[in-house]
């Protein structure tokens, strides 16, 4: 544990003993809901938040009753922050009604300046903020606001240092989450994570094999690796620390107790044979592969700055299938990038149906302030981008089917995360390739792995029942 996280602590205690008055004024516990918005590096975070606020004394609350109330937001599409400030804009009676709640805004959105500014001039009654270089610093940021009684705002400009030894409440104790690297240094034209996240910085393998090992002791039996980039894990390391992605996968998932290792997000033009051949060597890395496509067109992947082209991501389709024949290959793809033609949205369409996707998230081109393509003036009308996105999408549904139903009347193992909330009885797993599971269940089987026969294909899920023995 480094001076920084020990640091920390104290201020934790400090909390502590200040959320330990309120709770007396209160004659009752004191409660606090962190809400998330985007990404897994997102949500891994705001597990790193809830377990500060729990170790400072505080409950989980539901948003509506919490006392203090964490917005975790993210800012790679305009359609996140307009979520965000909707949500502040219903805050500002709640607070009057209750003055004394604690409202803070973190993560990607105000750590860019111009939201930043605007968190701060329009919605006076957010009484935190920062960034996501400093999310380890809530308990201080908590004591100070607490102590001072006064508004509280630290948004760095760049990261200081890292701190994985604090307090985490994790979703599911399971399975977890576990940062390798931070940041990214690829700066895609559209993208506005490198200027929010930071450049790219990788941990050493030796604390992050520390890291799974506890973990693991504490009964987790699936890792995800996060990073903005996975594949160029260790490129910024000493040489003496440095290693590749695919050795500190093969080495993560050796681990004594972890049953499958998963990794997002894997950029194309890093994608080396060496990863290729330890997923398929490995039985406990899962054979599914998150490859973000983002276009179809070389033209406009040269233009986004991709550093690879049509040619060479189907390429590495082509590689990802054979050496491992039953992988799950899902992808990102951004329709109406600036200076799109319908003869780039067809490049696209072709390598979903050369590529047949098992899943594709799609999304429509959102500008974003201070990145080279949101200064464009070639910006594509809302109706075609509309009529391009449904084309796309409707392909990449049809794919997904026919290579889910590939699975129908298959017996695979299921691990089980929760009770299906939708309908009683059931239960809810993930496949090895990451599709949900719906069956006949109880709370029981929660955290078990479950061989169960996927009887019915629904498209994106299955509907399944457990083997008979």
């Amino acid at each position: 544990m480094n001076s920084v996280e020990k640091e920390q602590l104290e201020y934790i205690e400090k909390c502590r003993t200040l959320i330990g008055e309120w709770s007396k004024e209160k004659e009752r516990s004191i409660t606090y809901c962190v809400v998330t918005f985007g990404c897994q590096m997102n949500a891994r975070d705001s597990e790193k938040l809830k377990g500060i606020l729990e170790e400072t004394g505080c409950v989980s609350a539901s948003e509506d009753e919490a006392d203090i109330l964490l917005y975790n937001t993210c800012t790679v599409r305009d359609n996140a922050d307009r979520k965000v400030y909707g949500r502040l804009g219903t805050l500002k009676e709640v607070k009057k009604q209750r003055p004394d709640m604690v409202i803070g805004v973190c993560g990607c959105m105000t750590q860019e300046t111009v939201a930043a500014e605007k968190v701060k001039k329009t919605c006076p009654h957010v009484d935190i903020i920062f960034g996501t270089h400093n999310v380890y610093t809530l308990a201080q940021l908590l004591y100070r606001h607490l102590s001072e009684k006064t508004r509280t705002v630290d948004i760095w400009e760049e990261a200081k240092d890292v701190a994985e030894h604090l307090p985490v409440r994790r979703k599911y104790p399971f399975k977890s989450g576990v940062n390798i690297s931070y940041g990214c240094n690829n700066f895609c034209t559209y993208c506005i994570v490198p200027y929010v996240r930071g450049r790219e910085r990788s941990r050493l393998a030796s604390d992050i094999l520390e890291e799974v090992s506890r973990l693991s002791k504490e009964g987790v039996s699936e890792i995800m690796l996060l990073g903005q980039n996975v594949n160029s894990y260790g490129h910024d390391l000493k040489e003496e620390d440095r290693m590749t992605f695919a050795a500190l996968l093969k080495a993560v998932a050796d681990t004594e107790g972890i049953r499958r290792v998963r990794f997002m997000t894997s950029h194309p033009k890093d994608l080396s044979d060496e990863l290729i051949d330890t997923i398929a060597s490995h039985p406990k890395i899962c054979n599914h592969v998150h490859l973000p496509l983002q276009s179809g067109s070389s033209r406009l992947l040269k233009d986004m700055n991709r550093r690879y082209d049509k040619e060479h991501y189907l390429e590495l389709v082509r590689k990802l299938r054979e050496k491992i024949p039953d992988v799950a290959i899902t992808t990102d793809i951004i329709v109406g990038y600036p200076g799109e033609t319908d003869e780039d949205n067809e490049e696209t369409l072709d390598v979903i149906r050369r590529a047949e996707f098992d899943n594709a998230f799609t999304f429509q081109y959102s500008k974003r302030t201070g990145t080279p393509a949101a200064s464009r003036p070639d910006q594509i009308p809302q109706e075609v981008v509309t009529r391009r996105f449904n084309k796309v999408l409707a392909l990449v549904q049809e794919m997904s089917r026919k290579r889910a139903m590939l699975l129908e009347g298959k017996t695979l193992p299921v691990l089980v995360e929760d009770v299906n909330e939708r309908e009683e009885g059931l239960v809810t797993g993930r496949l090895e390739n990451n599709m949900s599971v719906h069956f006949k269940g109880d709370a029981s089987l929660i955290g078990k792995y479950v061989d169960v026969v996927l009887t019915e294909c629904k498209g994106f899920y299955y509907i399944g029942e457990i083997k008979n023995v």
